[in-house]
């Protein structure tokens, strides 16, 4: 009996490890070509307005109509946007700047509606600040590669309200 348990616990041990290691395994070649990859910031002049930017993936040549999924960039994910054939960008957007309400009271009731702090999720890739990680699906398949020399460019300050698509 205590054979059993010891075959099964290892079989489950090494399916556990298999998952985990092809789970996100970067793909050495992808059948697109990219142009200048760049990050722009964004810094809205508006109070409470909020801060971000966008990463804009150009797309030269993509010969089997790939669609990419979202893209890891800075700590952050993001679903990435396709604009044209040739375009995707991926917008993210930061607290920073943000009118955030929060109610103090000694009466529990009274905190109700207050949000709950967001707790820093796990990053599951380490890159440099010039690089980012871009998941797409092939079938049934999340695939990943790797985009290294993105181009920072100057910050945007916009002095009105932002838009949902800037």
């Amino acid at each position: 009996m205590d054979t059993l348990k010891n075959i099964s616990f290892s079989s489950l041990i090494i399916l556990v490890v298999l998952s985990c290691t092809s789970a996100q395994k970067l793909q050495d070649r992808i059948p697109m070509v990219f142009g200048e990859v760049y990050y722009e910031p964004w810094l809205s002049g508006v109070k409470s307005g909020g801060k971000g930017g966008n990463l804009y993936i150009p797309v030269l040549s993509n010969p089997k109509d790939i669609t990419l999924d979202s893209a890891f960039f800075r700590g952050e994910q993001v679903k990435l946007e396709f604009v044209d054939k040739s375009l995707f960008i991926g917008r993210f957007k930061t607290s920073l700047n943000q009118k955030q309400d929060i109610i103090m009271s000694n009466e529990p009731y009274a905190e109700y509606g207050n949000t709950a702090p967001v707790r820093p999720k796990k990053k599951p890739f380490e890159l440099q600040d010039n690089a980012c990680i871009v998941s797409y699906n092939d079938g049934n398949k999340t695939l990943y590669f790797k985009i290294e020399g993105i181009i920072e460019k100057n910050v945007q300050i916009y002095r009105g309200s932002r838009t949902k698509k800037q």
